[in-house]
Order: C-alpha cells, then structure tokens, then sequence
C-alpha cells in the first residue's frame, strides 16, 4: 500500500515505546476512557520486547513522530486449528487520518496473518464509534452480531481466582 513519502510503516522497535504509549493515551482520551488507562513505558517495553514478549505492534512514523499504530497478539482458533491476530488498538491521529494510514496498518496485519497462515484478523469496536465502523466494513470486514464480549477485571477477578 502507497503511503505518502514523508511516512513510513515499519514493525515498532524498543525506541517507539514512549510514542507507543503517548498513541495509546490518546486513543484512551478518545473512548472516554482515559481514567482507565494506566500503562507505563516500562510495562509496554516488557510486553513488546522483554524476553517473555507476546504483544507486537507496527507503528506509522511521519519523521521522528509516530501518528498511528496497530497494537496486537496472537490468538487461536481450536475450529480451524492454527493462529489468528487479535488487534488490540488501532489510531491514527485524528490531524493524520485520511492519509491511509489506518487501511496500510490493517493491510500489513493482514498481510502477516496470510503469511503466517493464520486464519483470522479480529478486534472489537466500541458501538458509537460510527467511523470506525463505517470504515471497517468498507474493507468488508464482518461485524460478528451473534456474540458478546465479557470481561473480569478488578474485585470480580479476585473473587474468582480464589475460588481456584
């Protein structure tokens, strides 16, 4: 995918992780959700680059800044047996978008998943967020209506484990 010259997308190395977490911040503030978000640099740097890595991330970079990127890790699929990509965070910034940036991140992961024969490329999206949406089935990407997501976090989380 052509992106314009002064851009560049490239797979996140260790010196992105403070724009990493700035993008993410950002993208917090978007959802109304930025009392939620509590990353650090550290954490990130030790998900994306420690020697337990599991989370992986490409980033769009206009010089020295970052202006978008795709956070993610693996999943499975026990129907068809092999990985697929769950996409965690996708943002461009908002002076940024327009350029192509959320299509070339997208297409990348898809392009990873193809050639790692990996049968599926999911993410969630929060059911206000009409552009978003509007722009991923422009893809043809299919929204899965059947099912619902759930979550255990904080005192819930707790109780449970105790239970182990």
């Amino acid at each position: 995918m052509e992106l314009p010259v002064t851009a560049e997308l490239r797979r996140a190395v260790p010196a992105d992780v403070p724009g990493l977490v700035d993008l993410i911040h950002d993208l917090a503030e978007y959802e109304k959700a930025s009392d939620e978000c509590t990353v650090t640099a550290a954490q990130l740097d030790t998900a994306l680059f420690g020697p337990a890595a599991k989370v992986f991330a490409h980033v769009v970079a206009e010089g020295d800044a970052l202006v978008g990127c795709a956070i993610w890790f693996l999943n499975f699929s026990t129907w068809d047996g092999v990985h697929g990509i769950y996409l965690e965070d996708l943002y461009v910034k908002p002076e940024t978008r327009g350029k192509g940036y959320g299509k070339a991140l997208l297409a990348a992961l898809a392009k990873e998943a193809v050639d790692n024969g990996y049968s599926r490329l999911s993410w969630a999206v929060l059911t206000w967020n009409k552009p978003s949406i509007d722009f991923y089935e422009s893809l043809g990407a299919a929204v899965q209506d059947e099912w619902v997501g759930y979550r255990l976090t904080g005192s819930a989380l707790d109780t449970l484990a105790k239970e182990a």
